[in-house]
């Protein structure tokens, strides 16, 4: 049990390392301010273009936090002026970043399929993510309907994003060290977290960023939260405590309930807590021995409806996501209302992905 929680930190570790260097150096910042000069053209694309990028983002990048982090204030700074409304765009970032989240390149997707390949559900990370970036692509797609993307015209920006700069020389072998890492692990099979180490590692002895600055960009309070709960976690298997709740649940449940109920508690739980840190450790081992407990049950939908609850709240302000959107709103947008506004519809959805599921777990199953 031990040295699983080792293997998984030095996942965590290394990953992480190699996009702190790319966040140190800027190499993040540029693309995304390169991308969003190439494509501004319209106002009423730009919602789109926002989901797109974060979604790009996060899935080649530090997950869908630290991609919000970044996108949200060019985001708002670019939008507000051109009258799209501050609601909207966090919306559309935050559910494009989810929509990228589960990629087997992101951090977080490390995380989410590696829990699943330790309780037997491995070799289906393309799957996952499908169906998770799915459920998002649909809910922003809503909104952007809804809260006024078809109202926005065809008028052109003004000019509110910056005149992107050429890359320098260690954002571009940065950038370049990343392509190399994604071809290594997805053609000749390199080690996750070793490959990504030493990636990193050479930047940081070539001098294209700092050690210092990078690793103080390490999200060391998620790494270390997510180890922790996942050796919690297996001590409370050994202790016989999963299998008390995956019978309290399999209780309340059918083969057709347990997917919108499972979806609809993980959603309360995560809309005020972390969905990486806590939620997703601490659930993901229980869906093998409750979906056995419920026969007919495919426990690989069922990993997908607990990743669908628990990451479509996330635009409540209770979260990070949610929090970062509503501290890049520009002066002049009333935070005060952004915060209700995300807080309603950040708890709706833990309904709407109970509903998604409910509909969907057909779909989900191997």
């Amino acid at each position: 049990m031990f040295g699983a929680a080792a293997q998984l930190f030095l996942t965590l570790a290394g990953v992480s390392l190699l996009f702190a260097c790319l966040q140190a150096n800027g190499a993040m910042e540029a693309a995304a301010q390169w991308v969003l000069r190439r494509c501004r053209g319209r106002v009423a694309l730009l919602p789109l273009l926002f989901f797109v990028l974060a979604a790009l983002l996060a899935m080649v990048g530090p997950g869908a936090i630290l991609s919000v982090a970044l996108l949200a204030p060019l985001a708002m700074r670019t939008g507000v002026p051109a009258g799209i409304p501050p609601f909207l765009i966090a919306l559309m970032i935050g559910n494009g970043a989810n929509a990228g989240n589960l990629s087997p390149f992101s951090s977080i997707g490390v995380i989410v399929h590696g829990l699943l390949g330790r309780g037997g559900l491995g070799g289906h990370e393309l799957r996952v993510w499908f169906f998770h970036a799915a459920a998002h692509v649909l809910v922003a797609l809503v909104a952007y309907g809804l809260f006024g993307g078809l109202r926005l015209g065809w008028r052109a920006v003004a000019g509110e994003v910056r005149e992107a700069a050429p890359l320098g020389r260690a954002q571009a072998v940065s950038l370049g060290a990343l392509g190399a890492w994604m071809l290594g692990v997805m053609g000749w099979g390199w080690p996750l977290g070793w490959s990504a180490l030493g990636m990193a590692v050479g930047l940081l002895v070539t001098g294209q960023a700092g050690w210092r600055v990078a690793v103080g960009k390490m999200p060391w309070r998620v790494i270390a939260l997510v180890v922790t709960i996942s050796t919690g976690v297996g001590l409370l298997e050994r202790a016989g405590g999963l299998q008390w709740f995956q019978a309290a649940v399999a209780g309340w449940s059918t083969p057709a309930t347990v997917h919108p109920l499972l979806a609809l508690l993980t959603g309360l739980i995560s809309a005020y807590s972390s969905t990486s840190a806590v939620v997703l450790p601490a659930f993901l081992p229980m869906v093998p021995g409750l979906a056995a407990r419920l026969p007919g049950t495919d426990p690989l939908a069922l990993a997908i409806s607990v990743n669908i609850g628990s990451a479509m709240v996330d635009v409540s302000p209770l979260s990070t996501i949610g929090a970062l959107c509503i501290a890049a709103a520009p002066e002049g947008v009333d935070r005060g209302r952004l915060f209700t506004r995300l807080m309603i519809w950040g708890f709706a959805m833990a309904l709407v992905a109970a509903g998604i599921c409910y509909v969907g777990a057909p779909w989900f199953s191997a």
